[in-house]
């Protein structure tokens, strides 16, 4: 395998005449804990699908685990910012989690006795196993959101894709939500994170991209307020989870960066 997990190379993308990403430019490492930021509207979930070949580039190309997405993306779990799970579909949450085992199975095979067991054991890891059986329209949004999360990583994908994975939860669940993707970063599993939460940021990313149609691609992953601002375009406070957060350079020390 590549030891790039993801390169991007001279990518731009519009939706008609809008530029939703200009001219982008950025690699990031297998094992990386890879954080992308910005406002909404900045581009940051259409670079997601762009990089996940669910929308063709205008120009430019790119290139997940070594080969292009549409070949690769069956090693890639993802959880995009609006599920297409119906909460009144009398469905059970351990029946969810399986769902994420038929892309490597094949539609229409049956389960077997090691697939139930695999969708108990993540269930068990994210605090779900006790709620195995109940419906996911008796859930709370953070038991549907960690279901979700269940889904995408039973099948043990080599990279995973998580678009605000915590929008719904509280700050109990986010925490464990964040320590779970750390330990299986840990374990191998690259992961490629969306959030509004600068505050993970400091403590859980290795590198990160500020989007809002340029892309600002930094491998050390640090953060300053000079960054932020100009990324969301007004001041915004850096809160870092009670360490202090990490510094950077500018955006504008070299003259190419204002389109990395």
């Amino acid at each position: 395998m590549d030891d790039k997990a993801i390169e991007v190379r001279n990518v731009s993308f519009s939706y008609g005449s809008t530029i939703a990403i200009r001219n982008a430019s950025f690699a990031i490492d297998n094992g990386d804990f890879f954080g992308i930021i910005g406002p909404n509207g900045g581009g940051k979930t259409t670079l997601l699908r762009l990089i996940l070949g669910m929308i063709k580039p205008n120009t430019g190309n790119i290139q997940l685990l070594g080969e292009t997405p549409l070949k690769s993306r069956f090693k890639a779990g993802y959880i995009p910012q609006e599920t297409n799970l119906n909460k009144g579909f009398p469905i059970t949450a351990h029946d969810v989690v399986l769902m994420g085992l038929t892309s490597t199975k094949g539609i229409g095979k049956p389960f077997t006795k090691n697939d139930h067991e695999r969708a108990d054991y993540v269930l068990e890891q994210l605090g779900l196993i006790d709620v195995r059986n109940r419906s996911i329209a008796d859930l709370s949004g953070g038991q549907r959101q960690k279901v979700l999360l269940s889904r995408a990583i039973v099948s043990e994908p080599v990279i995973l894709f998580l678009d605000e994975p915590t929008a719904s939860v509280d700050t109990t669940g986010e925490d464990e939500i964040y320590e779970y993707l750390l330990k299986i970063n840990k374990n191998g599993t690259t992961i490629v994170l969306v959030t509004h939460n600068i505050g993970v940021l400091s403590k859980y990313i290795k590198s990160v991209a500020c989007v809002n149609v340029d892309v600002h691609f930094h491998p050390d992953g640090k953060l300053d307020e000079e960054t932020i601002t100009k990324t969301f375009g007004c001041p915004v406070d850096i809160i870092a989870h009670g360490i202090p957060h990490r510094v950077f350079d500018s955006h504008h020390h070299k003259k190419q960066d204002s389109h990395d």
